[in-house]
């Protein structure tokens, strides 16, 4: 993936995140409930009866809105230049990491750092440096993509 920093809109990307931090603010007023897209989706993979519709639409939700989205604007080019091997290793690795760490990048990163969380803050460096390190080894010692 090449970032196109000669595009870099910093407007349009300080309302996406304040519409993130909106979204993930009401999820919690209404819900009572913090908007980790993981324990989500882990809840539709262990259902719960009457916990269910809730959890789907939620996810529905992040389907269907680039559909919807594209239908305004047009959506960015998306270039992958890796394997779809190593996008499945990848896919499970965040799905473990995310299982061992108690939650994700939404719940700990947006939820967890806003209310102060020492543990998300933690969980969220980790990330961080976990994603650092793995880029690093990929391109200076593999010499992959």
């Amino acid at each position: 993936m090449i970032m196109d920093i000669a595009n870099f809109t910093p407007v349009e990307a300080t309302l996406g995140g304040a519409l993130i931090g909106l979204a993930a603010a009401l999820f919690m007023l209404m819900n009572g409930r913090i908007a980790g897209v993981s324990g989500i989706m882990g809840g539709i993979l262990r259902p719960v009866e009457g916990n269910m519709l809730w959890r789907v639409a939620f996810i529905f939700g992040l389907l269907v809105s680039p559909a919807l989205y594209s239908q305004f604007a047009s959506l960015p080019a998306i270039q992958i230049d890796s394997s779809n091997a190593l996008l499945i290793v990848a896919g499970l690795l965040v799905g473990i990491g995310s299982r061992y760490g108690s939650g994700c990048t939404s719940g700990h990163g947006i939820c967890g750092i806003s209310r102060l969380s020492f543990r998300s803050i933690l969980a969220t460096l980790l990330f961080v440096l976990a994603g650092m390190a793995t880029v690093f080894f990929m391109k200076n010692l593999v010499g992959g993509a």
